[in-house]
């Protein structure tokens, strides 16, 4: 069976910039890349996406087109630097947006995010990236996604240092091993969802 992937990176550098986050994510999709799993990537910042918790907050709001990505897309990576210790405001954003799947179901009454898969992938020359994940998950779970066995890979690098992921000569092992792992899981979880999702609403 193959599977599909969106990675959202929530980068706050527009292209064509350099992008430590736009690395690790593409690395997490070359891997789920060895499990059959096709990946595309999107950088929100290059995107007018609205703020707001509605579907669509009309004039000329670009997050409806990123939705339909989303929802077409079996794995959903959600990259982003670490800020101050935080997620950026562009994944703040894409958060935001995703609430508006709270009021949207299918037929049987489930989420239409039901059945799909999240993943995390965060970088930053400073720590945050376990809070990151922490915040990531409940706030994905919550719309909805299934997050996998140690759903989020991450490189942290020296504190106050100038050093970036994409300034590295090559991937730490740990990372490269724990990116491996991810996708292997999400992949895996992935394809026993899509075999057999959750079960009909029973509060309808």
């Amino acid at each position: 069976m193959t599977l599909t992937a969106l990675a959202l990176n929530c980068t706050l550098s527009p292209s064509p910039a350099e992008s430590s986050t736009e690395l690790l994510a593409q690395q997490l999709l070359d891997a789920l890349a060895t499990h059959h799993v096709s990946g595309s990537m999107v950088r929100v910042v290059d995107h007018d996406v609205r703020p707001g918790v509605e579907l669509d907050m009309g004039d000329g709001d670009e997050w409806p087109g990123i939705r339909e990505q989303v929802l077409a897309a079996d794995i959903l990576v959600l990259a982003t630097p670490t800020w101050m210790g935080q997620h950026s405001s562009v994944c703040q954003r894409v958060l935001e947006r995703l609430d508006a799947e709270l009021s949207e179901k299918d037929e049987s009454g489930r989420p239409l995010t039901y059945g799909k898969v999240a993943a995390v992938a965060v970088v930053g020359n400073e720590d945050g990236a376990h809070h990151i994940s922490a915040v990531a998950f409940q706030s994905l779970n919550d719309v909805g996604f299934t997050i996998p066995a140690g759903g989020v890979t991450y490189w942290n690098g020296e504190a106050m240092s100038g050093t970036d992921y994409k300034d590295l000569t090559s991937t730490p092992e740990s990372v490269a091993g724990t990116t491996a792992t991810l996708a292997a899981n999400a992949a895996h979880l992935a394809r026993l969802l899509a075999d057999s999702t959750y079960p009909p609403s029973t509060t309808d």
